[in-house]
C-alpha cells in the first residue's frame, strides 16, 4: 500500500498462493461473518463480497488506502492483482517481498491457510484451471531457464576461448573496458 502511495505500479501474482495466518476454519469463520454483512432494505447496494482470492487481496489492499481520496483512488489504480501468472507477466522479472515471507512473519508451529483454498470453499470455480495453466506455464519456464542458461555458459567458454592482442587490450583499457 505505501509503494502504491508512492507512485509505484505493483502487480500481485498467484493471489491463490498468498498464505493467511490462522488456520482454514478460523478465517473460513471470519469471512462467513463478513458475507453477513450487507444492506438491510436492499442487498444489492453492497457490500460486495468477491469470491477470487484476486479480488479479495484487491479489496485488502483498498482498505490500507485511503481510497475516497483523489490520491488514494489513483494509487489502486497503480495496483493489479492476478491469480497465476497470466500472458505478458510470465516474460518478466518477478520479486519476492522479503518482509511478507512465511519463515519471517510466522512461528514454525503456526497454523497458516492459502487464500485460494478459502476462497474454493467460498465458491470461486477456477482453482482447476488456473493449476492446470500454471503446470504448463511451469513447464514452458523450465525449457525457457535450461535454454538460457546453456546459453550463457556457451558464451561465457567462449569469451575466455577469446586472444585479445596487447594492442586492442590497450585500447580497450582507455576506452574503459578493462
Amino acid at each position: 500500500a505505501k509503494e502504491l502511495l508512492n507512485g509505484q505500479q505493483v502487480v500481485l501474482l498467484r493471489c491463490e498462493d498468498m498464505n493467511m495466518s490462522g488456520s482454514l476454519y478460523r478465517a473460513k469463520l471470519k469471512y462467513a461473518n463478513f458475507k453477513r454483512k450487507k444492506t438491510n432494505s436492499n442487498p444489492r447496494h453492497g457490500p460486495f463480497h468477491q469470491r477470487a482470492p484476486s479480488k479479495i487481496v484487491w479489496r485488502t489492499i483498498r482498505g490500507m488506502v485511503p481510497h475516497k481520496t483523489a490520491r488514494g483512488a489513483a494509487s489502486l489504480d497503480r495496483l493489479k492483482c492476478f491469480e497465476g501468472i497470466p500472458h505478458p507477466f510470465d516474460r518478466k522479472k518477478r520479486m519476492v517481498i522479503p518482509a511478507a515471507l512465511k519463515v519471517l512473519r510466522l512461528r514454525p508451529e503456526r497454523k497458516f491457510c492459502k487464500l485460494g483454498d478459502l476462497s474454493n470453499l467460498f465458491g470461486w470455480k477456477h482453482a482447476a484451471l488456473i493449476t492446470r495453466l500454471e503446470d504448463q506455464r511451469k513447464v514452458k519456464s523450465a525449457a525457457f531457464h535450461k535454454k538460457k542458461v546453456a546459453v550463457t555458459r556457451a558464451r561465457a567458454e567462449s569469451v575466455k576461448k577469446v586472444k585479445v592482442s596487447a594492442e586492442d587490450q590497450k585500447i580497450l583499457e582507455n576506452a574503459g573496458f578493462a
